[in-house]
């Protein structure tokens, strides 16, 4: 089932997802927000508090030119600033597999923030996995579009990999999502079956080991 992207709502597939997860008038901080359309859309849909870090100059300007809150800077030096619990989510779109310690991050993130919710392509996607035993090269697909020596991202992920991460780390999913969908693209649709086999991107949402145990209690 495809979740419906409006005129007025031009965002990629998997953060209109995101954006379906979050309850309005929350606290967000958006890790990698680009040029704030998912902050935008929260602000004026569902009433978020959400701020934003972003290392690309010219695309933390373009956001600050919406009238978003922005900082301009590397997302693994600007989260340590922030107290405990300071937002209700925070959000990791595309960006883990650039990022050079994962786990130091997750906790970090944990720590400022209620939940987590961490997106990424998915390195075992058949096409990758046909790409490399066919031509005998490292994929390159619409998902992950570069070669090997310049490609920005330092790390692989299969959807496989990151639950056993997770579980290892000590924190809890508590919603995923499989999706089958092109980058940048604003349709796509749900993948239920052989997920890791499947599905182009994935979406988790985390949270530390205490907090979901306090949740289930209160539920």
């Amino acid at each position: 089932m495809s979740t419906p992207n409006s005129v007025n709502n031009p965002l990629r597939y998997d953060l209109t997802v995101i954006a379906s997860w979050i309850e309005p008038g929350s606290r967000v901080l958006d890790l990698g927000c680009g040029e704030g359309t998912l902050l935008s859309l929260l602000r004026d849909t569902k009433q978020v508090v959400g701020i934003g870090i972003e290392k690309n100059e010219a695309k933390a300007i373009a956001c600050i030119e919406k009238g978003l809150t922005v900082l301009q800077g590397d997302i693994s030096t600007e989260v340590k600033d922030y107290n405990d619990n300071a937002f209700d989510y925070i959000i990791l779109s595309q960006t883990l597999q650039q990022v050079y310690e994962p786990a130091q991050l997750l906790h970090r993130l944990l720590r400022i923030g209620r939940r987590v919710i961490v997106s990424f392509p998915n390195f075992s996607h058949w096409r990758s996995r046909l790409h490399l035993l066919v031509k005998g090269r490292a994929p390159k697909t619409e998902q992950l579009p570069y070669e090997w020596h310049n490609t920005p991202n330092i790390r692989v992920i299969t959807i496989n990999d990151f639950r056993h991460f997770i579980k290892q780390e000590g924190c809890i999913i508590r919603r995923e999502e499989a999706i089958d969908t092109h980058h940048h693209d604003t349709a796509g649709h749900r993948v239920r079956l052989f997920p890791n086999l499947l599905a182009t991107y994935a979406i988790f949402l985390l949270e530390k080991k205490l907090q979901a145990e306090s949740s289930r209690r209160k539920a």
